[in-house]
């Protein structure tokens, strides 16, 4: 008990006799002091005395699906600076591969009777993965919003880049240099964020069944995008548009691999723009989500929720950059 009031007071800012008086319900303390110390509980991992958890902490989850990505740690420091000048303490929650899987942190997240939770890149975006721990949350009422498109019976808000205007602006560019042939390395199958990039490139290209060829799905990892652009350079494309700037760098590699120079062979546009892209050989073209009014906006929406002021159930499309960089010029014979 002494070591628990030491780091609780310490987490705090306050003395341990302050924490004692929170925890046993004593008069005497301020509103902002008392939540100071509930929420430096919640963050350490203590569970609140009985009579204190049916309140919920000033306590909100990130769940993202990795730090490698460049493009998530950059979400997460948009997203944990808004939360903290808002009064609230973020608690990120990142996935690894054989770790704490995203069903495990809802439950966690929910014994520390966390405000609300903002999820990233989860499986909320697979049509094919299981989505009962989203319901649970449902159940608590507890305040939700995604990042980037899921699925559409989930009902939470969503803040998303618009994927089709992403395609059309990636098209647009290659074939302005020239590119006829154009194909696309997505994510899974049933990855709804690389459906609808699909979606848009047979509405903006004219596609038809013809060309399922210069599609290629991938896991979102360079090996296997690797893999996946391999089989279209082979198919004689000479553009590729990527779901992802880690599937581009995949991309680039399986162009070299095969003796071929990009930008002077292949053309190769990423999506994202996320840290380090200017500094790839070549730096990518890419598409440029918007991570810094995506992320103040999820947290907007949470907190509106949180606060009682009624949920947007609309899904909020903001308009990505196309970046012209290093990684794309005119078609082979221009």
């Amino acid at each position: 008990m002494t070591k628990r009031l030491t780091e609780v007071a310490k987490k705090a800012g306050v003395s341990e006799a302050t924490v004692s008086r929170v925890l046993n319900g004593r008069d005497g303390v301020s509103e902002t002091t008392r939540t100071a110390v509930l929420t430096a509980l919640d963050v350490l991992g203590y569970e609140r005395p009985t009579k204190l958890r049916g309140e919920r902490a000033r306590l909100v989850g990130l769940v993202l699906p990795e730090l490698q990505n460049p493009i998530f740690p950059a979400l997460a420091e948009v997203v944990t600076g808004t939360l903290a000048q808002r009064g609230y303490t973020p608690a990120l929650c990142a996935r690894t591969i054989g770790g704490v899987s995203e069903m495990d942190y809802v439950e966690m997240l929910l014994d520390h009777q966390v405000s609300g939770v903002i999820f990233a890149g989860g499986s909320y975006a697979l049509t094919d993965a299981r989505h009962d721990h989203y319901r649970r949350l449902t159940d608590r009422g507890l305040p939700v919003v995604l990042v980037n498109a899921g699925v559409d019976e989930l009902g939470f808000p969503r803040v998303s880049t618009d994927d089709a205007v992403a395609v059309e602006q990636a098209y647009g560019h290659l074939r302005s240099l020239g590119h006829e042939r154009i194909g696309m390395v997505l994510g899974p199958e049933g990855h709804v964020p690389s459906r609808r990039k699909l979606d848009a490139m047979v509405q903006v290209a004219g596609w038809n069944e013809a060309d399922a060829e210069c599609v290629e799905r991938s896991s979102f990892s360079m090996e296997g995008a690797r893999v996946a652009a391999t089989k279209l350079v082979e198919r004689g494309v000479t553009g590729i548009i990527c779901a992802s700037d880690v599937l581009a760098l995949g991309t680039i590699r399986a162009a070299r691999r095969l003796g071929r120079a990009v930008p002077t062979d292949i053309s190769v546009v990423g999506f994202d723009d996320s840290a380090f892209m200017t500094c790839t050989d070549p730096p990518l073209t890419t598409v440029r989500q918007p991570i810094e009014t995506m992320g103040q906006a999820a947290v907007d929406l949470l907190v509106t929720q949180i606060e009682g002021a009624g949920v947007l159930h609309d899904e909020l499309l903001f308009e990505p950059e196309l970046v012209v960089r290093g990684s794309t010029a005119p078609a082979p014979g221009r």
